[in-house]
C-alpha cells in the first residue's frame, strides 16, 4: 500500500522528530496518554464516555427546539492544531441534529474574487439567521496562526486582522448571537501518534494535507503563534475556551457542555449540561504548548 506524501510522516518519525517524542510513542500502549503534564493516564472507558455523549447529545436536540423556536442564533468556533480532534468533536455535536438548523461551515481556500475582499466578508456570509446554530470548523482565526506560520499572509496583512478582531466579534455579541470560541490542543507526541495512524488508515489518508506534512516541522513556530493568538484575542465579551484533547472521549464530552453550559434553552438539565472537567477545560491557562 502506497502512503501518501510518499510516507513523509513515517519518514518525520523516523529520522526528525525528536527523541523524546519517538521513545514515548514507542513504548506506548494504545489507551495511553502521552503528556506526561496531562491529568489522567488512561483514556476514560467506553461504556461512561458513551453513557455522557449520549446525555449530552439529548441536551443538544432540546437546545436545537428551543433555537428553532425561539429564533436564537448560535455560532461556535472550532480552532486547534492539527489532528486535535476538531472533526470529530463537531461530528458528536451535530450527529443527532437537522442539519437545516444546526450546520457546518468549513471553508477552502479564497478564490481569487474571495481574495480581494475584506478578510472577514467569506465568513459573514455564513453567519447564522434566526433559528440556526453554525459550527466553523476552523475560522476568521486561520490569519492569526496558519497564514502566519506559512507565510500566506504579510505582516501588515495580521496586524490589521488583530485590529479589527475585537470590534468584529463584538458586533457579533451585541448582535445577540451566542457566540463560543473553542481551542482543542493536543500534545506533540499525540498528534503524532494520530497522524501515523491516518498515514496507514486508507479511510482516513484523505484528511492528510501537505500542511499537515509540513506543518510537523513547525511546531515551535505554532507555538509561538497560538500563544499570541491568546494573548491579544482572549477577551471578556469573546473569550477562548481551551480543550485539552489528548483524550478524545473526554475532549468530546468537554467540548459539548462547554457549548450547552452557558446558554438557557427550554428543558435544560443542569445535572447533565454542567460546567466541563476544569482539569483540561477553561481559559488561556489551560492551554499546555
Amino acid at each position: 500500500m502506497s502512503l501518501p506524501f510518499d510516507g513523509a510522516i513515517s519518514k518525520f518519525y523516523q529520522k526528525t522528530a525528536p527523541d523524546a517524542v519517538r521513545k514515548v510513542i514507542k513504548d506506548a500502549r494504545k489507551k495511553d496518554i502521552l503528556s506526561d503534564s496531562y491529568p489522567y493516564d488512561a483514556q476514560m472507558d467506553k461504556d461512561t464516555y458513551e453513557a455522557e455523549i449520549e446525555a449530552l447529545q439529548l441536551e443538544l436536540v432540546k437546545l436545537q427546539a428551543d433555537v428553532k423556536a425561539t429564533g436564537k442564533r448560535v455560532v461556535v468556533v472550532f480552532e486547534g492544531r492539527d489532528a486535535a480532534g476538531k472533526g470529530g468533536t463537531i461530528k458528536r455535536f451535530r450527529e443527532n441534529l437537522n442539519p437545516r438548523v444546526a450546520r457546518v461551515v468549513a471553508l477552502s481556500k479564497p478564490s481569487d474574487r474571495e481574495a480581494g475582499e475584506w478578510y472577514f466578508q467569506r465568513y459573514v456570509k455564513h453567519l447564522p439567521t434566526e433559528g440556526e446554530i453554525v459550527l466553523f470548523d476552523r475560522s476568521w482565526y486561520n490569519r492569526a496562526v496558519v497564514e502566519k506560520v506559512f507565510d500566506f499572509c504579510t505582516d501588515a496583512e495580521r496586524a490589521s486582522f488583530f485590529r479589527q478582531l475585537p470590534e468584529f466579534e463584538d458586533m457579533l455579541v451585541d448582535e445577540g448571537i451566542h457566540f463560543v470560541k473553542l481551542w482543542l490542543n493536543v500534545g506533540r507526541a499525540e498528534q503524532l501518534r494520530r497522524f501515523l495512524a491516518r498515514e496507514k488508515d486508507p479511510l482516513k489518508q484523505w484528511k492528510l494535507s501537505w500542511i499537515d506534512v509540513e506543518g510537523l516541522n513547525r511546531w515551535d513556530a505554532y507555538t509561538q503563534t497560538i500563544q499570541e493568538t491568546f494573548e491579544r484575542t482572549h477577551r471578556p465579551r469573546a473569550p477562548w475556551t481551551i480543550v485539552r484533547s489528548d483524550d478524545k472521549k473526554r475532549a468530546r464530552l468537554a467540548a459539548l457542555r462547554a457549548v450547552l453550559q452557558d446558554i438557557d434553552y427550554a428543558g435544560k438539565d443542569p445535572n447533565i449540561a454542567h460546567a466541563p472537567d476544569s482539569k483540561i477545560c477553561g481559559g488561556p491557562e489551560v492551554w499546555d504548548g
